[in-house]
């Protein structure tokens, strides 16, 4: 098994470029079976999370050519109907997103299953209520499977807003009979993303980027050549670390528009950053301060949906949180293993109380010490690597294949920002 071994204490500094989003990525190649012409991705990040969602549409009889690092054409000419593998299935959460474009291409699919990190329930109802609402038919018995004749146009009320639900309905809505609109609909960058890819493709959709969009179907969608945005959540991976280093980095084409709220809850726990056009710097003077609210109460960071603070930021904010001065209750109520990763902190020297499955309270600074860490999920994957990077010492990180799931070539970007890490 792969591991980290990282000497903390070093200050970063220097300028990255981030990958593309892991989030739209997914996404996109599951688009691809709803036309049968080729499709050109540029800047795709070559992740363990995305090579699997390549298998399984390969799997699906789609011809996938690597023109070049990052750049791959997709061609989803013939789709045949096929038994996914459930092993691959189990590997990516995104695997249920096959499910409505091949059910508008085909007509029925079968799926095992989806996997994903372990961070508590992750139901898939809400895809299957939303499929139905299209005049899909969908039955489970240890397996799932989709059927329709044809995908009618629908009122869809989403029952919770959902991102691979809404990614779901969206892609089975754009080549249904008529219109459909899609209320409670979540609202994340790679959920935008998917519709301007979906409209370049053909479709009709309006109201991007809002809570309700208004769809209207189309008989046939055409291929296109598309560039996949940063990953807005390895930008703040990256502004956390040169904060708990104490590090400067300049952060290329960084996705600014997409980072107005991460950026005032950053600067509750003491982290400012620069904009300079889409590119970000951050400086190594930070306040680490956390900032308290109004008569001097325990201030709180919640996650909700966007465009709110995003869960998947939790963990980063977390680690931030005991370098800088002060007290923070951090609240994730989507799921409840999200915090479990802090008693590896706690190791670490890290002053933090779990009050419940989804709740704690950091209290800063804390001296790190170097230990041996284990990576659960990859956010908390990433989220140690920082805690790593601020410690005392030499810490070991393992079930790195965690964090390769959604980051490409992680340490060889800390290594160009002067970090001390190998990996083993």
């Amino acid at each position: 098994m792969e591991k980290f071994v990282i000497e903390g204490g070093v200050q970063l500094k220097g300028e990255i470029t981030p990958s593309g989003n892991k989030n739209a990525a997914l996404p996109l190649l599951a688009a691809c079976l709803l036309t049968d012409e080729p499709v050109i991705f540029h800047n795709i990040p070559e992740i363990l999370d995305v090579l699997a969602m390549k298998n399984l549409i390969e799997s699906l009889g789609v011809e996938i050519t690597q023109n070049k690092k990052n750049t791959w054409t997709v061609h989803a000419k013939d789709v045949r109907f096929a038994d996914l593998d459930p092993d691959l299935c189990k590997k990516i959460r995104a695997s249920i997103l096959l499910a409505g474009p091949m059910l508008a291409r085909s007509g029925e699919m079968i799926l095992p299953p989806p996997g994903g990190d372990v961070i508590g329930r992750r139901r898939v109802d809400t895809h299957i209520l939303a499929l139905k609402k299209l005049g899909a038919e969908v039955s489970y018995d240890r397996i799932f499977h989709f059927k329709a004749k044809k995908l009618i146009g629908a009122n869809i009320l989403l029952d919770e807003a959902s991102v691979t639900a809404t990614e779901n309905a969206i892609m089975a809505c754009v080549t249904a009979e008529g219109d459909s609109v899609i209320r409670n609909a979540a609202s994340e960058p790679h959920i935008q993303e998917l519709c301007h890819f979906l409209t370049k493709m053909g479709a009709k959709i309006e109201n991007i980027g809002s809570n309700t969009l208004h769809i209207h179907g189309v008989t046939k969608l055409h291929g296109c050549e598309f560039t996949v945005g940063p990953d807005y959540l390895e930008v703040i991976s990256f502004v956390g670390a040169a904060a708990v280093t104490h590090g400067e980095i300049t952060i290329r084409n960084a996705g600014i528009q997409y980072l107005d709220m991460i950026k005032l809850v950053f600067q509750r726990i003491g982290v400012e950053w620069e904009n300079h056009g889409n590119d970000i710097f951050v400086p190594s003077n930070q306040p680490l301060l956390i900032e308290p609210d109004l008569g001097n109460a325990i201030p709180e960071i919640s996650v909700m949906p966007w465009p709110s603070f995003p869960t998947d930021l939790m963990s980063i904010a977390i680690v931030v949180a005991t370098q800088s001065r002060g007290s923070m209750l951090f609240h994730d109520w989507m799921y409840p293993s999200r915090m479990y990763f802090t008693d590896k902190l706690v190791g670490m020297g890290a002053q933090i109380v779990l009050c419940d499955p989804h709740r704690c309270i950091v209290q800063g600074p804390s001296q790190l010490f170097g230990e041996n860490l284990e990576s659960p999920d990859i956010r908390a994957g990433m989220a140690l690597l920082l805690a790593a990077l601020s410690a005392k010492g030499t810490s070991t990180v393992r079930n790195v294949r965690q964090i390769d799931r959604g980051y490409e070539n992680v340490e060889v970007k800390f290594k160009n920002l002067g970090a001390n890490i190998v990996r083993l």
